[in-house]
C-alpha cells in the first residue's frame, strides 16, 4: 500500500505540473501591445471651451470667413508658423503662444476683421494653413509623423493660455532674435506690455534665419529713402554719410544719420526690406551691403529660440517664461 500511495502522489504532481508549466511559460512571454510596433494615432481635440468654443477666421485671399473650432484652427497655425521639425516642447510653446494670441485678438480686435475675430495673414495677425495644404507641402514619408506631431503638441496643452495680471497677454512672436528679443517700444513705440522685455537666448546662431544680406547700389538706396523722403541728400565721399548713432537694449538699429536725415533702424528695416532691424552697414565701391541679424520684429517668443532651448531640456512652460516676464499660464 505505501509503493501505491507514492505512485498516487507521484501520478499527481506529474499531472498539476503538466497543467501549471505551459500557463506560466503562455503569461510570461505573452505578446504585450507595447511589443508591437504600431504609430500613434492622434485624435482631434475633445476640449470643452466653454467660452471660447470657436473662432471665426477670415481667409485673405479668397476674403471668406470660415468658422472653425479653436484647437482645430491652432492646427493650421502651428503647423504654418513653426517647422514641424522642431522639438515637441518648442510645438508646445507655439500652440500656447498661439492660442493666447488668438483669445486676445478676439477680446480685444473685434472690430478690426468686421465679422471675423483674426485672419490669417502673417504680417497682419498670424498664419494659417489648412490641412490639406500643409500635407501637400511636406515629403509624403513625413506627413502622418508631422501633422501627428502638430496636432499632439495642440492637444497636450488643451486650454492653455498665457496670462499677466488675469488676462491673456498679447503674445506677439517671431522667427529669430539673434540672440536677444527687442521691447515694444522700439518697434512700434508707444507704452504697455511690461511682460514684454528684451531676454537673451543662446543657440540661435545655428539656424538659418540667424544671418541674412541684402546688397544695393548707390543709386538704389537713393531712389528708396526718396519715396518717403523726397528732401533726402547724400554725399557717398564723405566717410560719416551713413552713421548708425543709437542702438537699442535688443542691438538692434534705434536711430541712424543716412545723408540729411535721421532715421530708425525699423524703418531703414521696412525699406530694404531687411529681415530686421538688427543691421551692420558696409560700403564698398558703388554698392551698399546691409549684414542682417535675425529674423522678424523680435518681440516676444522667438521661435528658433523655442527650439533651442527645447533641446537645452527646457520644456514648454521654462519657454514661455523665459520670453514673458511675470506671466501666468492657466487654464481657460
Amino acid at each position: 500500500m505505501g509503493e501505491v500511495k507514492k505512485y498516487i502522489i507521484f501520478l499527481l504532481i506529474f499531472i498539476f505540473l503538466c497543467f501549471l508549466i505551459p500557463v506560466i511559460f503562455t503569461k510570461t512571454f505573452e505578446t504585450k501591445p507595447a511589443d508591437i510596433e504600431q504609430k500613434e494615432i492622434i485624435e482631434p481635440s475633445t476640449y470643452d471651451y466653454k467660452k471660447y468654443k470657436t473662432v471665426k477666421v477670415l481667409h485673405t485671399k479668397t476674403k471668406k470667413v470660415e468658422e472653425l473650432k479653436l484647437d482645430e484652427y491652432l492646427y493650421g497655425v502651428v503647423s504654418a508658423e513653426m517647422p514641424a521639425s522642431f522639438e515637441e516642447e518648442a510645438l508646445k510653446a507655439q500652440a500656447v503662444v498661439a492660442r493666447t494670441y488668438t483669445l486676445y485678438k478676439i477680446i480685444n480686435n473685434s472690430k478690426k476683421h468686421k465679422n471675423a475675430d483674426i485672419c490669417d495673414d502673417s504680417t497682419c495677425c498670424q498664419a494659417w494653413i489648412s490641412k490639406e495644404d500643409r500635407l501637400a507641402r511636406w515629403d509624403e514619408e513625413d506627413r502622418e509623423d508631422y501633422w501627428n506631431k502638430i496636432v499632439k503638441a495642440v492637444n497636450t496643452t488643451q486650454g492653455k493660455i498665457i496670462t499677466y495680471e488675469n488676462k491673456p497677454i498679447n503674445a506677439f512672436f517671431h522667427s529669430n532674435s539673434g540672440g536677444a528679443t527687442e521691447a515694444p517700444i522700439n518697434v512700434w513705440g508707444g507704452s504697455g506690455y511690461p511682460y514684454l522685455k528684451s531676454v537673451t537666448t543662446s543657440g540661435e546662431d545655428a539656424y538659418s534665419q540667424y544671418s541674412s544680406n541684402v546688397t544695393v547700389t548707390q543709386t538704389q538706396f537713393i531712389e528708396k529713402i526718396k519715396k518717403l523722403h523726397s528732401d533726402f541728400e547724400i554725399d557717398f565721399d564723405k566717410k560719416d554719410c551713413i552713421e548708425i548713432k543709437e542702438y537699442t537694449e535688443g542691438n538692434r538699429v534705434k536711430t541712424i544719420k543716412v545723408g540729411n536725415l535721421s532715421l530708425s533702424g525699423v524703418e531703414i528695416r521696412t525699406l530694404f526690406g531687411l529681415r530686421s532691424a538688427n543691421f551692420k552697414i558696409e560700403m564698398k565701391g558703388k554698392n551698399i551691403t546691409f549684414e542682417v541679424t535675425g529674423y522678424g520684429h523680435g518681440v516676444g517668443m522667438s521661435q528658433t529660440g523655442a527650439d533651442s532651448l527645447a533641446k537645452q531640456g527646457k520644456n514648454y512652460e521654462e519657454i514661455i517664461h523665459h520670453f514673458y516676464t511675470d506671466v501666468e499660464i492657466k487654464d481657460i
